[in-house]
């Protein structure tokens, strides 16, 4: 009897791993790229041939909705979850735990590989389960310190990395053996988010970053084409969020608004979170930012609108505030760094068209010569879960209906 069970498991167990092998077989290879800061109209200034052709060719959307902060970090990861902010854990580029005391920043290498921040499963995670091959050349969440959450293959971020070294390793990948190779690769660029910030989005630096971007593409398709898998690569191009003209003449000083010797800041430019050790100060704090509310916005967590889906989680803090679109909000010591008050900005409501990014899609799962109105970036996860063929979680904001009609209908 229980060599008949143990038969059994084994052949189960058998089917199992060759469904696992026959469905990675049967799926296309998938490429996500993400251009951080790249604003849904910067293709609309005549200078960009490729995003051009891959939208007489591919799919393209007006704009990609952001979630709300409209910040890298908690969007990269809204792409790869399909989950808001508040519930994947990673609501800033800088988090303040007042549970653990841990304060989470994007240039602290641990804390951004530290897996306690990370609450939800990433696209890499969900198909490394079901027996996919990942790879991630950069992207938020992707060098974890738990190796089972982690991308089959990864590359440690490095912010000089050159551009097309960055393709090199992509194609590189693409070339393993067969059944070593990733179906499914993360590709990032920093490239517009930088110039927008120094410049300002309406720069000649941000165009010449743009038509920069436009030719990694053209590489891209190049470099595809000498390896003959560019009829079988699904290219995905999106971006975080926008940006949006600022100025140093447009600032508040809400530290020097708060008067309070208990409170801590997180956070500056677009929004900030304040923590208030002292809670019985909360409603003074409160009210005094309250009576000198302009080109701001102050709330307690409850009261945060219920269409930012940006409520229900500890790390926002005691008060929370979001600056008007191209105001800025700070403190003190702020004051000395005006030079970062200029140029431009995001984080500002998600709404704000400005803070809009975009989506391109071209490949054998897609249609073609196909425009859309703005998609919502948490519906991209359930997407990549349908072209790999695996089951998503069931615990994400995205879903499928929102966005499946951009692939190609079933023959």
């Amino acid at each position: 009897m229980k060599t008949s069970l143990k038969r059994i498991i084994l052949v189960l167990l058998f089917a199992l791993i060759s469904f696992g092998n026959i469905n990675s077989q049967d799926i296309p290879y998938t490429i996500l790229i993400s251009f951080d800061g790249f604003r849904w109209d910067y293709t609309n200034r005549g200078i960009t041939p490729n995003f051009d052709y891959i939208e007489q060719h591919g799919v393209k959307a007006l704009s990609l909705k952001p979630s709300f902060p409209t910040i890298t970090f908690p969007n990269h990861i809204s792409i790869v979850t399909g989950m808001y902010p508040q519930n994947h854990g990673v609501i800033a580029n800088t988090m303040y735990d007042p549970a653990t005391d841990k304060l989470y920043s994007l240039r602290d290498t641990a804390e951004v590989r530290d897996a306690y921040w990370y609450k939800g499963e990433m696209i890499w995670e969900t198909a490394r389960r079901q027996g996919i091959i990942t790879a991630s050349y950069f992207w938020p969440g992707s060098e974890m310190n738990l190796e089972y959450r982690r991308p089959t293959y990864y590359e440690k971020y490095e912010h000089e990395r050159n551009y097309l070294e960055r393709i090199n390793g992509v194609i590189n990948w693409l070339k393993l053996p067969y059944n070593e190779r990733p179906k499914f690769i993360t590709l990032y660029y920093d490239l517009t988010d930088s110039e927008g910030h120094r410049y300002g989005p309406n720069s000649q630096q941000v165009n010449n970053a743009i038509a920069r971007l436009d030719s990694l593409i053209g590489v891209l398709f190049n470099r595809l084409d000498e390896i003959k898998l560019r009829d079988s690569v699904n290219l995905i191009i999106v971006s975080d969020h926008g940006m949006t003209e600022i100025s140093g003449a447009r600032y508040v000083n809400v530290e020097e608004l708060a008067s309070c010797r208990s409170c801590k800041f997180f956070n500056r430019g677009a929004v900030m979170n304040i923590f208030i050790k002292n809670k019985i100060e909360v409603d003074a704090v409160f009210n005094k930012l309250k009576q000198n509310e302009s080109h701001y916005r102050v709330y307690k967590p409850e009261d945060i609108p219920e269409h930012f889906h940006f409520s229900n989680n500890h790390l926002i803090g005691d008060l929370f505030v979001l600056a008007d679109p191209g105001w800025s909000v700070g403190t003190s010591k702020d004051k000395d760094r005006m030079s970062d008050y200029y140029g431009g900005n995001h984080g500002f409501d998600n709404s704000f068209m400005d803070m809009h990014g975009i989506f391109y899609a071209i490949g054998p799962s897609f249609k073609e010569n196909y425009t859309t109105g703005t998609i919502e970036n948490i519906n991209i996860y359930p997407l990549l879960c349908k072209i790999m063929n695996i089951i998503p979680r069931q615990n994400i904001d995205g879903k499928l209906e929102n966005i499946s009609f951009i692939l190609k209908d079933k023959e």
